[in-house]
């Protein structure tokens, strides 16, 4: 069973109403408390679920934080589609139960937890009792799936350099090994009519190369080559195995199978050792002749392709005419031959196959509009797009294939991400939504800012958008302290759902009396192929007065003081930062993470050099002045701000030396900086600790050189809240 729901979808337990609750209008007006750091971090995240195949029940993994471990650890979650209240099913506060999925035929589920120290395959009732385990691998259990009719489970296990797929009977028995291939299974999936199974292997091991990092000799070889790995089916009457695809040019990924059984579609992935992230093309394999067929050459990424539920048509999306950031269309294929079509016309947003509508007619795309994002129904006739949601919220609508029920992830400004089920009449009326989930119903007892919509004009009287979030107990008229957040990507976008996470957290600084502006500035996702391109060539220029004239917009509007500004943001949030350092002293403090501050060296320590071709027009061996002039090393004397500079020590996107670039020159200088390095940490920050540190450490950054206070960053409070949250699991 697929979901196709794009995001991470927030899920929490029900609020119980006990017998002794006063009704509605005997409660009083409880006084709401600010948001804490700890709230942020304590936040409830579901991380995979499934629906039985009746369509009556959802399964699904709600993580929580544990502190004493300082890690988040799931459970097993289940819950009626007809609404009522979510009733967890494990209860391992040091464990992690994943992968939920139900057997075919009802009755039981099965779930992956790493009770025994290695992750084996358990199954449960619903009706409760304990959880039975099936699987005794010493090496465990990596996943497992249910043929379609029900009469044989599957699971792959092993070391990854020896995976091997065994079988037992759906309830579990003894197992016996399916597969004998002679290098690792990578991915298998049954087939439509269960009588086999595909997979992906490498055609060969060095066994040589394993043998030598088990002695110790672990050197790195960067690019190192790599065998390709290759598409095959195994019978399970003969036990014969049988090779689909070959060849030196490609690695088979992301393989999809019609629902008729007839066709794979497939992406291919260049084998050539120095390739990037975009080479790779798609490839389709007609299954009664073995023919494979090539069905794009090109330089951008293919993505979510999908078979129409008739069989008879394959959908993928792509860049506009395959050229590099240009607006996302869907491109769609007869499987039977025939011409292209591309989808839909007069549309300027970007679209993806998030799921086909039954009638193999329509596919249906969860698109970023402006701040929102809304479901969009796509005709394969040709016709306009339809948009189905008018929400200001973040909604998102995936469809179950097993069952075809609607699942929809629904989060506004005020409310964290739900659950919610919807027939198709009623899709476009939240009011007729059946909710399933109250996520983290403590934010009811929040004090939260509230987000507004801006719009403002640019130096080149071009019309900006963002969110104002307002302050708690606003007054119209008052000037308050202003946080501007810029966001990453740079082809990203804020949009107004739930801020949960460590990288913004705005509902505390709303709690503690700053305003916060989240711009949507020219680079970003929402607006517009032209939008989005437009600082192809002029990376800072334009972007850089987005943001400073919203900034001018809010201090005209009397909110913003203009003596109590500061700026943060990760990635290319922090290349606008370091950016911002070194073009205006307005600024009273900046926190910057994982920014760019020196292009040319930064060109050969990131894992992705596509997007700084694109966006400075070339490699710097070409456009050397370019990488230069848009450099804020190149202006660092101009640098007067105190600066916190933040980075993951593996970070590869944007790695540390960076940083290290960043703080020399400012110490040199003799402008106010710290420099936080977290340890082992790539791109983004899992380690709950270090989300914390980085929350604390920045807010009381802007607390200090906004507000005037003393203290940076007070270790003593922050172990102090360590310790009596510890207590409180306890």
């Amino acid at each position: 069973m697929r979901v196709r729901v794009i995001s991470v979808i927030t899920i929490a337990f029900f609020l119980l109403i006990t017998s002794q609750a006063l009704s509605t209008s005997e409660q009083p007006t409880a006084a709401k408390r600010p948001m804490t750091f700890m709230d942020v971090i304590n936040m409830r995240y579901v991380g995979s679920m499934d629906v039985s195949r009746d369509g009556k029940w959802l399964l699904c993994n709600i993580s929580e934080t544990n502190w004493e471990k300082g890690k988040r650890f799931g459970d097993i979650y289940l819950v009626s589609t007809a609404g009522g209240e979510a009733r967890q099913m494990t209860f391992t506060e040091d464990k992690n139960e994943q992968s939920p999925a139900w057997y075919p035929e009802g009755g039981l589920f099965g779930f992956l937890c790493d009770r025994e120290e290695k992750r084996q395959l358990y199954l449960m009732r619903p009706d409760g009792g304990e959880a039975r385990r099936v699987t005794d691998d010493k090496e465990g259990v990596n996943r497992f799936e249910w043929s379609l009719d029900g009469k044989q489970l599957a699971y792959s296990a092993g070391k990854p350099e020896k995976r091997q797929i065994w079988l037992m009977t759906p309830r579990g028995g003894e197992a016996v090994q399916l597969t004998k291939h002679e290098t690792p299974i990578v991915w298998w999936d049954w087939s439509r009519d269960c009588k086999s199974i595909y997979f992906t292997s490498p055609d060969q091991v060095d066994e040589d190369d394993l043998k030598r990092k088990e002695k110790g000799f672990d050197v790195q070889i960067v690019n190192q080559p790599k065998p390709p790995e290759h598409l095959w089916m195994i019978d399970l009457d003969t036990k014969e195995e049988k090779r689909l695809t070959s060849g030196e040019e490609y690695t088979v990924s992301s393989v999809e199978t019609s629902k008729d059984g007839r066709w794979i579609a497939f992406e291919g992935v260049s084998t050539d050792r120095y390739a990037g992230w975009m080479d790779s093309e798609l490839y389709l394999l007609d299954l009664t002749t073995g023919e494979v067929t090539q069905l794009t050459d090109n330089q951008v990424s293919e993505g979510g392709f999908l078979f129409s539920p008739d069989s008879r048509w394959l959908a993928f999306s792509a860049d506009d005419e395959f050229t590099t950031y240009r607006t996302s269309k869907i491109y769609l294929l007869p499987v039977g031959g025939g011409e292209w079509r591309k989808l839909p016309s007069d549309f300027d947003y970007d679209v993806s196959v998030s799921f086909w509508g039954d009638d193999s007619q329509t596919i249906y795309s969860n698109t970023l509009m402006g701040v929102n994002y809304s479901l969009f129904a796509i005709p394969i006739s040709g016709g306009k797009a339809k948009q189905i949601t008018k929400e200001n919220a973040a909604v998102f609508v995936g469809k179950d294939e097993d069952s075809g029920t609607l699942i929809i992830s629904y989060s506004d400004p005020a409310r964290p991400t739900d659950l919610y089920i919807s027939s198709w009449e009623k899709l476009g009326d939240p009011k007729e939504w059946i909710q399933l989930t109250r996520s983290n119903p403590e934010v009811e007892e929040m004090l939260l800012g509230e987000y507004e919509t801006i719009r403002w004009k640019s130096t080149d009287g071009k019309s900006i958008e963002g969110l104002l979030i307002k302050p708690a107990g606003f007054q119209q008229g008052e000037r308050y302290p202003l946080i501007v957040q810029i966001h990453g990507g740079p082809a990203s976008a804020y949009t107004n759902e739930f801020s949960d996470s460590y990288g913004t957290y705005v509902h505390i600084y709303a709690g503690n009396g700053y305003a916060v502006f989240q711009p949507n500035y020219r680079g970003s996702a929402g607006y517009g192929e032209k939008f989005r391109m437009e600082i192809a060539g002029d990376y800072f220029r334009q972007a850089f007065d987005d943001i400073i004239t919203g900034v001018d917009y809010l201090i005209k509007r009397e909110i913003a003081d203009p003596d109590k500004l500061g700026m943060m943001g990760w990635s290319a949030g922090g290349h606008w930062s370091n950016w911002t350092l070194v073009s205006t002293d307005r600024f009273k403090a900046i926190s910057t993470g994982a920014g760019a501050v020196n292009w040319i060296s930064l060109y050969a320590q990131t894992d992705v050099q596509f997007t700084r071709e694109f966006y400075f027009q070339g490699k710097p061996y070409d456009n050397w002045d370019d990488y230069v002039r848009v450099s804020p090393l190149k202006y660092i004397k101009k640098a007067k701000t105190p600066t916190l500079i933040h980075f993951g020590e593996k970070d590869q996107r944007i790695p540390k030396p960076q940083g290290d670039e960043l703080h020399m020159a400012l110490k040199k200088l003799g402008v106010p900086t710290e420099y936080i390095v977290y340890p082992n940490m790539p791109h983004g920050l899992s380690d709950i600790r270090y989300q914390m540190v980085k929350m604390q450490a920045e807010f009381s950054w802007f607390e200090k050189w906004i507000k005037g206070k003393e203290e940076w960053l007070d270790w003593k409070e922050l172990l102090k809240t360590l310790k009596e949250e510890e207590k409180e699991e306890k």
